[in-house]
């Protein structure tokens, strides 16, 4: 179990890193200043969590490594395809988030499984880091979900219906 773990905690190393450098280009193409600003916060908040892996690292008297997640890799070449197709356009700001939120999603699973296998091998205070940080992506999943909700998704679905009505 220790060393799933550790190579759990490579795994997340790499996929936060990967995060951190790909949100740059998603704040950019992003158009309604709510979901700028819950991106860019974010981003701040993806910096405070790779320190917290880096700690969890240092406990384990490990120097902090990357090891290459097919998964992250995956979800992130989706997303610059989707800000491909759809950046520009109505939808844009529903495919940042939709990608987004497939991130999230993935982050969620790895946090909850390795806050349980720190629990299981008694490092509590891995489990505290790991526990802060799946409360911070369930929270970025919350926020994405309503700004979707309240106003980007029906933006576009607007969008939509004006132009077949003009077509």
């Amino acid at each position: 179990m220790a060393d799933l773990f550790e190579h759990a905690l490579a795994d997340i190393y790499y996929a936060e890193k990967k995060i951190y450098k790909s949100l740059p280009k998603m704040i950019k193409a992003a158009k309604h200043p709510k979901l700028i600003e819950v991106l860019t916060e974010h981003r701040e908040e993806t910096a405070t969590q790779i320190e917290a892996l880096e700690a969890i690292f240092a406990l384990l008297e490990k120097r902090a490594r990357a090891e290459r997640c097919d998964a992250i890799d995956g979800i992130l070449e989706e997303s610059e395809s989707l800000l491909e197709d759809f950046g520009g356009t109505a939808a844009g700001d529903a495919a940042i988030i939709f990608s987004c939120q497939a991130v999230e999603h993935y982050e969620i699973t790895r946090y909850g499984s390795m806050s349980a296998f720190a629990d299981a091998l008694g490092m509590d205070e891995a489990k505290g880091h790991l526990d802060t940080i799946l409360a911070q992506e369930s929270a970025a999943d919350g926020t994405l979900s309503k700004i979707a909700e309240e106003t980007i998704n029906e933006a576009a679905a607007e969008y939509d219906k004006d132009m077949s009505e003009k077509a």
